[in-house]
């Protein structure tokens, strides 16, 4: 799969202006991204402009903290995708996962799924609050629950993706469930590394930095030993 289609293109802060969700969504359509991740209230603006290209609309329920109730998060998300989003991105109850009430964990990202319709959910755990064994257990929440995705971060706590953080995420939902790395990846060779460490989507706000990357004769000759063969551009 090329890069391109590795990246939701992210503008989360909450000084996202209109002019600089423009930015964010010209960008996605000029190299083709994967996504736009948004904040909510930019969903039915970004799905008017992308209506006829292959990117998709994302955005962020429970976000940051996952404190909100299951009751809140299921209503944003129903009223996310009414408003045009393709997928969403919850935040679970990261309280709920350090009490180790996996049940509850469980039943708010079940209460977002049961309304997701044919939308993709990916369930953000927070890595860097939680111990190894919460990571593990957050992941099996998430898969019992039918979640597509894992993830990792929501960019506003204390660190973002690591390398084993993926590498553990991949082995406790297997090969079949996506796993997205966010926060910290910053270029094409940190990009490549979560990649090579199992993730299948990465949430970027560097999407241009990384795409620039691949023009570099450094960046490419890093990847130019691939078994696929192909080019730099596909990885």
């Amino acid at each position: 799969m090329k890069i391109n289609k590795y990246i939701d293109h992210t503008i989360l802060k909450a000084d996202s202006s209109q002019e600089k969700v423009q930015q964010i969504i010209d960008e996605a359509k000029k190299y083709d991204f994967m996504s736009v991740c948004i904040n909510p209230t930019w969903v039915s603006f970004a799905s008017k402009q992308l209506k006829d290209t292959d990117v998709k609309v994302c955005t962020v329920i429970g976000f940051p903290l996952g404190a909100n109730t299951s009751e809140v998060k299921a209503f944003e998300a129903k009223n996310a995708i009414e408003n045009g989003a393709d997928e969403i991105d919850m935040v679970i109850n990261i309280g709920a996962a350090k009490d180790g009430n996996w049940e509850l964990v469980e039943s708010d990202i079940a209460a977002v799924n049961a309304v997701k319709e044919d939308k993709l959910l990916k369930v953000i755990i927070e890595t860097s609050l939680l111990t190894d064994d919460e990571k593990v257990k957050s992941c099996e929440a998430a898969v019992r629950a039918g979640a597509d995705f894992v993830k990792t971060s929501t960019g506003f706590s204390t660190a973002g993706a690591t390398v084993a953080d993926i590498k553990l995420m991949r082995a406790t939902v297997g090969p079949d469930m996506g796993v997205k790395a966010s926060g910290g990846v910053h270029n094409l060779e940190e990009a490549k590394a979560m990649i090579d460490a199992g993730a299948t989507r990465l949430g970027v706000s560097a999407g241009v930095a990384i795409m620039e990357g691949l023009g570099r004769p450094n960046e490419g000759a890093k990847s130019a030993d691939k078994t696929s063969g192909e080019s730099d551009a596909s990885y």
